[in-house]
């Protein structure tokens, strides 16, 4: 037990549950129970708007699975890894204004309700909902395993025991707290997470002897370490390229994020958001992964990727230190994985349960749906969680491709493009998430590039044909009648 680690993180901890049960008031006295649960009642500033869509988007995979992929690849791995330095910017600015104001007429509180609203489609909503569930369900059972490893590399207790303690401390608090707990908690986990990164990296540079040293050690080792191609030459320039769709322009597509973009204030809040959150990324993506490459001279031979960082933390840094530290893996990793529960249990309560179940459910009866609902995707999660994989980052990453091959189009075109309709969006969604199963199960890196492109291209070109195709025989019909 690192005592002296576990002290600062414990406090940290507190204060997450503070936050929660203030925002619980908030939820219990509000005069619409799901703006307030599962938006925040619209009310972000910029700075708040930066920080949960950093703390969303830079989760387990950004603290735990990023730097061991690193620590085995080098370089090359952090080059691939600035591709998501633009994500907030584009967000933002694609969906931004427009979306945020389609969904304050529409009254929509999630994607779902967007895109409900802009098909009127039975078949959409089902198609959403089901991706969401299952590729979410995925990309949270990566962030319990980040957080239990975290919590059994600092205490030595079992993975599954460490599972458990992590599952229960991020389950109250979301469950209680709703939206705001998770907004306001971000905050504070977004800026902890830039102070840790920007310190280990330094004691990383010092323990190694300066990154002359570092750079020369890793050229020794093996020269590919250094080069951009990676460790195994895989990182070949069409798959990296092709992998920046993935964590970059394909972004816009992801639920979790997206509805980040219809929960500000106003304008103003959306241009501070786009230029501290672009900061954020940069100096948190750049940092970790880059921190992954120089353990390896640091800490040799570890075997276990997902280990890398916490260990460093440990052999680097003063024990006191260490836990505020290490309060920023355990704090992207309870951001993600409280904003995907929120997420989940809305698409289960605002989406199926209201639409067709219990259209005319009470105001006490979705506070109740809500909290059970959440708790009971939280503890299946953590039932899947128990074998974990090797390597949690490919986990996410199946995930972000699952929503992206989903919902990139429907979002965009539903927005931008009036000739969109239902055919085209229910074909692009089929397309998509039909091939980036296949693919990523059968053929991975298919001609050299990731498995998300061609499910996204093939996904654009049946949403346009698809479109055209039904409005055409739409007028024909009018023409006939």
């Amino acid at each position: 037990m690192h005592w002296a680690v576990i002290v600062p993180l414990f406090v940290f901890l507190v204060i997450i549950f503070g936050i929660g049960i203030w925002a619980n008031r908030q939820v219990v006295n509000s005069n619409s129970f799901l703006q307030e649960y599962f938006l925040g009642g619209r009310e972000m500033g910029g700075f708040l708007l930066a920080m949960t869509m950093m703390a969303t988007y830079g989760s387990a995979s950004s603290f735990i699975g990023g730097p061991g992929v690193a620590y085995n690849t080098g370089l090359g791995w952090v080059l691939l890894a600035m591709a998501q330095l633009p994500a907030g910017y584009f967000v933002l600015m694609v969906l931004g204004k427009k979306f945020a104001i389609v969904a304050r007429r529409i009254e929509a509180i999630t994607l779902i309700d967007f895109l409900k609203k802009r098909y009127d489609s039975h078949t959409i909503i089902i198609l959403s909902a089901i991706s969401i569930i299952i590729f979410l369900f995925a990309s949270m059972m990566a962030q319990w395993v980040g957080g239990a490893r975290l919590i059994e590399s600092l205490t030595g207790l079992s993975y599954t025991t460490a599972l458990l303690i992590f599952a229960a401390s991020v389950l109250i608090y979301v469950v209680i707290g709703g939206f705001r707990a998770v907004a306001l908690t971000d905050a504070l986990q977004g800026s902890i997470m830039i102070i840790g990164t920007v310190i280990l990296l330094v004691a990383t540079v010092i323990a190694g002897g300066g990154v002359d040293n570092i750079m020369q050690s890793l050229v020794t080792e093996n020269p590919n370490l250094v080069s951009p191609f990676g460790a195994d030459q895989s990182l070949t320039p069409l798959y990296v390229s092709t992998f920046w769709i993935l964590i970059g322009l394909g972004v816009i597509g992801l639920p979790q994020i997206a509805v980040r973009a219809m929960s500000y204030k106003d304008s103003k809040s959306l241009h501070r958001a786009i230029i501290i959150g672009t900061i954020g990324i940069g100096t948190i993506m750049f940092g970790m992964h880059l921190i992954g490459v120089f353990a390896r001279p640091v800490m040799p031979g570890i075997e276990i990727g997902d280990k890398v960082m916490p260990l460093l933390t440990l052999e680097v840094l003063p024990p006191v230190l260490a836990g505020v530290v290490l309060a920023a893996p355990m704090a992207a990793i309870m951001s993600t994985v409280n904003a995907l529960l929120i997420l989940v249990s809305s698409t289960v309560v605002k989406d199926i349960y209201l639409n067709y179940i219990n259209p005319k459910a009470t105001d006490k009866q979705i506070k109740t749906r809500s909290f059970w609902v959440t708790t009971i995707i939280g503890i299946t999660v953590v039932l899947f969680a128990v074998n974990p994989p090797e390597l949690l980052i490919m986990l996410n990453l199946f995930a972000f491709g699952g929503l992206e091959s989903a919902f990139l189009w429907s979002v965009v075109f539903g927005l931008y493009w009036k000739k969109a309709n239902k055919y085209g969006a229910i074909s692009s969604m089929i397309v998509g998430i039909g091939l980036y199963i296949y693919i990523s199960e059968f053929q991975t890196n298919l001609f050299g590039m990731h498995s998300v492109t061609i499910p996204i291209l093939a996904s654009l070109i049946a949403f346009v044909v698809v479109s055209l195709i039904a409005n055409k025989v739409k007028k024909i019909e009018d023409y006939h009648f």
